[in-house]
């Protein structure tokens, strides 16, 4: 329901108030918006200045960080640089040595050629003088074989012609016994003995 309608003057009366109170209260909701925004500001300002001096030790620390990351490289040039000329270095005395080792190696094989020939050599001399001394040892085995085979016909022949020698030297004593006892029988007889009794 609408509100009931006043009279003229005690609604004017209550304007007037009614309009002093919404001044007042505006002014002290603006009074009250300008202290919250000064705070506002304030807390801004701060907040500002916090970043401004974050920003500028950060760029501080940026810069320290740029100067570091320069003397790094530096010393990364620099490391890098020392490693290449040492790898150069190394990579050198590596064929140098590899050289060396090569002239070594083909000394070495020179050498071990001359000694396989001179063994090579060595054992066909060797073989040679085996087979010169086999060969002698045959022969002289042969002529100690022919030599035995002499001896046996000498001792035999030489046997032989004793047995005969003896065989006839026997016969010639049994003769000439033969005889001489005959003689000595005759002898004993002409003196009168019996040669049985003797």
């Amino acid at each position: 329901m609408p509100p009931k309608k006043r009279g003229k003057g005690k609604k004017g009366k209550k304007k007037k108030t009614s309009d002093g109170n919404e001044l007042q209260e505006k002014y002290k909701r603006s009074t009250l918006d300008v202290a919250v925004l000064k705070e506002h500001l304030a807390l801004r300002r701060d907040v500002a200045r916090q970043a401004q001096a974050g920003i500028h030790s950060l760029k501080s620390r940026l810069a320290v960080l740029e100067q570091e990351l320069d003397e790094e490289r530096e010393d990364k040039k620099d490391i890098n640089a020392d490693l290449t000329r040492q790898y150069k270095s190394m990579q050198m005395e590596t064929g140098v040595r590899v050289h060396q080792l090569e002239i070594e190696v083909s000394r070495l094989r020179q050498q071990l050629a001359l000694c396989q020939h001179d063994l090579q050599g060595e054992r066909e001399e060797r073989q040679r003088t085996v087979q010169e001394k086999d060969a002698t040892i045959a022969e002289l085995q042969g002529k100690i074989d022919n030599m035995e085979t002499d001896y046996e016909r000498i001792l035999h022949d030489t046997l032989d012609s004793l047995l005969s020698r003896l065989a006839e030297s026997k016969l010639r004593w049994v003769d000439e016994s033969t005889a001489l006892h005959f003689n000595n029988k005759e002898r004993l007889a002409d003196f009168g003995l019996n040669p049985l009794d003797i």
